[in-house]
């Protein structure tokens, strides 16, 4: 198949805009309208395209059939603790999705709800008692949810369903007659389990994000409402005779999350004043007045903490990219020791039983161990595996590499290698990153990444400004008008796997999603000779317009306001459709988009593939890969197979991926 050759036909628009000084090409802007019939005919030629292209990738029946075996490791989380009662996810090998168990007894299948696969369970809150459940879900990945309520000794739905949602907190009252939940973007409300009136607005502070919690006694509920760059807490006191929250931080550009815990205490995690965050208590009744607990480690960002009894407080960090957990004395807030960890990978989902005890479960994985569940005895200052993911297998032969590199303002950024032994040069390769809302990229199974590197490739993530990984003044670092240091970040680190043998620019992928489509969008233009093939996951690329849909609004704390006359040129300077130039040889290019993504507009990704195909300064191929009935987030595990068999392909096409690696013999570098 010949390239520029097939590429259906798009009409450019001799369309300006004039805003702030600027003058903006926008010649695709029809793109945007998916029900235009210019823009139904655009899409189906560019399927048929993608189908007759994908048809002759040679590796990827054979991707498709490892990331099916791959992915059969199956799923466990820690278990939630309510009365007597342990609820926790579980998905076996042969599952599509996660089903919720209650003790042992499945109360919650996707699958039973809707047989097609495209239903999901998007959150779950089990009452004070663990005898109600309230449970989201959504459908084709619109992540729209409805909540309902279910009777867990009856399993008769009793409530729902509520709409507004999306991945909601839910704060049940005791007794399991009411509880408070969150309105995407409107507000908390107050609802009472089959009550014909309207549910009561309890806080609202405009279109922002909330969330809920109350503590174990149902008295004190906190209440978080802000951005990503910083939010205000109150804490209302239900058991008073005045139940208003009362601000426990507000007109802050810090970031606090509170909980009063069983022990009476008001424990407030906040990166105020302490960018790796640091660990705070106060009286409830005067919660405004904050006494550190645990202060800020100067090299190691402080996660998620819980109480044990005899006054043992576990505190979970990420030091440079890597999980461990501490415990401290809950009254001093001395360290004391250390939790042992089954290995050098990332910690998540710190639990404990709300009414005390000396256990604490949570999960750990890294690049070769799916996820599983380990418990930790404060009576023995021991660890032992709880769970296994059920499907789990002999770990293959792979190695980890932490290499440090300088980008070019000097930051030191940090990046982890992954591959087999080899007899060393360089072999195609994967760079892949996010850097972005203080998300921090952690060490973690992933059957399509284990694929890769089993068949030869080498995969770097990079852990660039932007994300979360050194903490906020890290995040800071990689937004608004910094936003060039995360592409910086990033170009940085292809050249130094090429300067240390790993790979060369004729090998070199790079994959993103998301905030790492932008990141992949950017630098396949602003460095379109480093590359040879890049896949871009529905990806944020018109940066001008990228506020006038899906959660674009939302999302102008992190990357600027196009509105705004000087955020604007920041958001000009790198948006990638706006950088895409004729006759510019660019690399192998896949968009991947899914109709229903109500985060990120597909729009996005036909717009762009308009315009790198216009710009046709080679013949590498640029495609688009369109699913019709899924969303942004979670989907049927055959659906992320095929998708991920796809991207492999793609990439090991056009990197020259080939036969697997020898089992033996020695890394560069």
């Amino acid at each position: 198949m010949k390239f520029p050759d097939n590429y259906p036909p798009a009409e450019r628009l001799p369309l300006t805009d004039r805003r702030h000084g600027h003058e903006i090409d926008d010649p695709y802007r029809w793109l945007e309208d998916p029900v235009d019939p210019r823009t139904r005919a655009w899409l189906a030629a560019q399927d048929r395209l993608w189908q007759d292209a994908a048809a002759r990738l040679p590796r990827r029946e054979q991707f498709l059939e490892r990331l099916t075996e791959a992915r059969e490791t199956g799923l466990v989380t820690p278990p939630v603790w309510r009365g007597d009662r342990r609820f926790h996810l579980r998905q076996a090998p042969d599952q599509e999705h996660p089903v919720l168990c209650c003790d042992d007894r499945v109360v919650l299948d996707p699958m039973e709800l809707d047989p097609s696969g495209l239903t999901t369970l998007d959150d779950w809150q089990p009452d004070l008692e663990g005898r109600r459940l309230a449970y989201q879900i959504s459908r084709s990945g619109d992540e729209k949810a409805c909540l309902y309520v279910l009777d867990l000794d009856t399993g008769a739905v009793v409530d729902g369903p509520i709409g507004g949602c999306r991945y909601s907190a839910v704060a049940w009252l005791p007794g399991g007659a009411a509880f408070y939940y969150v309105r995407f973007q409107q507000g908390v409300f107050l609802h009472r389990i089959g009550s014909a009136e309207a549910d009561v607005p309890v806080f609202t502070r405009g279109a922002i994000s909330y969330g809920v919690q109350i503590s174990p006694d149902g008295r004190w509920l906190t209440i978080s409402a802000g951005t990503a760059s910083g939010n205000g807490l109150w804490l209302a006191d239900l058991a008073g005779e005045d139940p208003a929250p009362r601000p426990v931080q507000d007109g802050s550009h810090a970031r606090t999350a509170g909980a009063v815990a069983r022990d009476g205490r008001l424990y407030l995690l906040t990166d105020r004043d302490a960018p790796r965050r640091r660990l705070c208590v106060a009286d409830p009744e005067a919660p405004a007045a904050w006494r550190e607990l645990i202060p800020e480690d100067g090299e190691a960002v402080l996660g998620a903490f819980t109480l044990l009894d005899g006054d043992r407080l576990l505190v979970s960090r990420t030091r440079h990219a890597v999980g461990e957990i501490a415990v401290h004395d809950a009254r001093t807030g001395e360290r004391i020791g250390m939790v042992p960890l089954p290995g050098n990978g990332s910690i998540a989902s710190l639990t404990s039983r709300p009414e005390g005890g000396p256990e604490a479960w949570f999960a750990y994985t890294d690049a070769v161990t799916p996820a599983e569940i380990w418990r930790y005895d404060a009576r023995t200052d021991a660890t032992t595996r709880w769970s296994a993911a059920p499907g789990r297998g002999a770990p293959p032969e792979v190695r980890s590499h932490h290499v440090e590199y300088a980008s070019a303002d000097g930051t030191v950024i940090r990046m982890i290698v992954v591959a087999r032994p080899s007899e060393g040069g360089p072999r195609p390769a994967i760079l892949s990153g996010y850097g972005g809302f203080g998300i921090p990229l952690m060490p973690g199974y992933a059957a399509d990444s284990l694929a890769w590197v089993e068949a030869g490739g080498v995969l770097a993530i990079a852990n660039l400004r932007g994300g979360g990984e050194e903490g906020e003044g890290w995040h800071r670092d990689g937004m608004r008008e910094r936003k060039q240091n995360v592409f910086d970040d990033f170009v940085a680190a292809a050249e130094k796997l090429i300067a240390d043998g790993w790979t060369t620019p004729q090998q070199l992928g790079i994959w993103g999603e998301s905030n790492g489509g932008l990141l992949v969008g950017a630098a396949l233009t602003q460095r379109p000779d480093l590359f040879a093939a890049a896949v871009c996951s529905a990806g944020l690329l018109d940066m001008a317009r990228y506020h006038l849909s899906g959660l674009g609004p939302s999302w102008t704390g992190e990357y600027g306001d196009p509105d705004d006359p000087e955020q604007l040129g920041w958001l000009l300077a790198y948006s990638p459709y706006h950088h895409v130039r004729k006759g510019v040889d660019y690399p192998a290019t896949l968009f991947t988009v899914a109709a229903a993504d109500t985060r990120v507009d597909p729009m996005h990704a036909r717009k762009m593939c308009a315009a790198l195909q216009w710009a046709g300064g080679g013949d590498r191929p640029v495609l688009l890969r369109h699913e019709p009935d899924v969303g942004h987030g979670a989907r049927a595990v055959s659906r992320s197979v095929a998708l991920a068999a796809d991207v492999l392909a793609f990439l090991a096409e056009h990197t020259g991926l080939d036969l697997p690696a020898p089992d033996t013999g020695s890394d560069p570098a």
